[in-house]
């Protein structure tokens, strides 16, 4: 895992070496920089696998192609074995299997590759730019007098002088005799398919047990963790971990109230780490330790938009927690899209759920995998998602609605078919298996902080005025405008962030929230179901 940086079309070593110093949260364990007539490749490491020898950039015997890239490849071990008559393997880093896959295959080498990634490769005067399936790994570039820039983070793209940053697309390559291919899309709807419960249960079991599994890449030196929460998304990966690695680590945040009381989550991850016998960590973070994390968060989220703050900050402080103890970290990210987890989907026609599923699993590069990849990095952490599986995406869209969302115990609980794949499997106990889901924020004590800080620290007329000033920025209440006043304190050029969804042009809150109406209106409306289900269990 790393940051990488890189020019093609002019040897200029200077800035690249200054966007790497912007980017060394990414990599503290090694920097590298090579030129190759006019391209310079630049990269920052955090070592996962082979800490001695993976040194990049990597370069073939012959120095006219090199390789850098940031992410893992899962399949690596298979691919070199079929290789390793053919080339010199230097290291046993899964990034130089891939220049030699490039080497064997051209471009079509990302068509192999089973992981989360970006790469760049030199290939003589010729290169190629790719990102993985579903953008789990960032790539943004941008063009200075026909130099193409590129880089990890936004931060380290506004150094290069560029006129506009775009995001590289998510399933794409690029070369300059091919422009843009669309190499991966997310797969069309086809849940007819998969009708039969025990069937899909099944298939369900074994292919997440395989994705969460490869992902340990089943090397007992990586200190490999997990988030637990408490819900049914980190708890099941961390329970399938856990028969992988002897006293996992697990980690949980939350808040205490007056009383001494602490936050769901918390209360929820004690019961299923216990059943799970992992080595649980907590951390209880008090109101001015949120507040004095806001703009900490803010700036390295690069973004602004409410519903991504307030769960960045808890995601934040777990990363902090879980960097004490380990390198890599799994998480549940993508449970609630594959199996349209969130309480708004319940509204939908049946008929348009997995559409709406579908839309949102492309959009995860901006939001939560965004967010996870920032505060993971910050930290100089690894999260891992092994519910965004290719295999995982494929299947999703096979399932019928009416076996995602479903009645149980009463009352229409999202998920059904995930967790009556594990129901009876002793993976986890009925509490945590058919938990009644609720937002990161609110499980983790947090929700309203943003919004109380937001009204005691702005007016109504700054508020207004900040709208009025800003036209081109999404801004639809004080939480936003305060977000944004601080957003702009670290990201002030306009001119370049405006070319990105994130900013403007594109409000995620309103898209995730169309049917429901705003997110505090939702969140009122999980209050009151969470309410009643306490009630009809009492």
């Amino acid at each position: 895992m790393c940051g990488i940086a890189g020019c093609f079309g002019a040897k200029d070593e200077k800035t690249i070496n200054r966007m790497l110093d912007a980017l060394e949260h990414r990599g503290p364990n090694d920097r590298g920089i090579h030129i190759n007539g006019k391209s310079v490749l630049g990269h920052t490491r955090l070592s996962i696998v082979d800490v001695a020898r993976g040194h990049q950039p990597i370069l073939a015997d012959s120095r006219d192609k090199g390789i850098i890239c940031n992410g893992e490849i899962y399949n690596f071990r298979k691919i070199r074995s079929r290789l390793a008559s053919k080339y010199h393997f230097k290291t046993k880093s899964d990034s130089e299997v891939v220049l030699h896959l490039y080497q064997d295959k051209g471009p079509d080498c990302v068509k192999e590759l089973d992981g989360m990634f970006v790469f760049a490769i030199f290939d003589g005067n010729d290169f190629m730019l790719a990102r993985d399936p579903i953008g789990i790994k960032p790539l943004y570039y941008g063009y200075y007098k026909n130099k193409l820039y590129f880089t990890s983070e936004l931060g380290a793209m506004t150094i290069a002088g560029v006129d506009e940053v775009h995001e590289f697309p998510a399933g794409h390559y690029y070369t300059p005799k091919e422009g843009f291919v669309k190499y991966y899309k997310i797969p069309e709807i086809r849940d007819d398919i998969l009708t039969d419960i025990d069937e899909t249960s099944e298939l369900i079991r074994k292919t997440f047990i395989n994705a969460v599994k490869k992902r340990l890449l089943a090397d007992p030196e990586i200190p490999v963790g997990s988030f637990c929460s408490g819900g049914l998304d980190s708890s099941l990966v961390a329970a399938i971990a856990a028969e992988e690695i002897p006293n996992l680590h697990t980690f949980v945040v939350g808040m205490e109230d007056e009383k001494g009381d602490v936050s769901d989550d918390i209360k929820a991850a004690r019961i299923a780490s216990k059943h799970i016998g992992s080595t649980h960590h907590e951390l209880l973070f008090t109101e001015e330790e949120y507040y004095n994390a806001l703009p900490v968060v803010i700036k390295k989220l690069e973004s602004y938009d409410p519903s991504l703050v307030r769960c960045a900050v808890p995601c934040y402080f777990t990363c902090k927690l879980a960097a004490e103890y380990v390198t890599v970290v799994l998480t549940g990210e993508g449970a609630d899209e594959l199996f349209t987890g969130y309480h708004y989907m319940k509204h939908f026609p049946f008929d348009k759920l997995n559409m709406e599923a579908r839309r949102c699993i492309g959009n995860l590069h901006n939001i939560n995998l965004q967010r996870a990849d920032r505060m993971g990095m910050f930290f100089s952490l690894e999260l891992r998602v092994p519910f965004l599986d290719v295999a995982m995406v494929d299947l999703s869209m096979k399932i019928p609605p009416e076996l995602k969302i479903r009645e149980h115990n009463g009352a229409k609980i999202e998920k059904w078919i995930l967790r009556k794949a594990f129901e009876d499997t002793s993976y986890l106990p009925d509490e945590i298996l058919w938990r009644y889901k609720v937002q990161y924020t609110q499980g983790a004590g947090c929700e309203s902080l943003g919004e109380k800080i937001a009204h005691k620290e702005m007016s109504e007329d700054e508020f207004e005025q900040i709208k009025v000033e800003n036209p081109n920025a999404i801004i639809n209440s004080r939480e936003a405008a305060y977000y944004y006043k601080i957003f702009r304190k670290f990201h002030p050029q306009d001119s370049i962030l405006g070319s990105i969804g994130i900013w403007t042009g594109f409000d995620f809150a309103e898209e995730r929230e169309k049917v429901k109406g705003t997110v505090d209106g939702d969140l009122k409306h999980e209050h009151e179901e969470e309410k009643e289900r306490k009630v009809a269990a009492a």
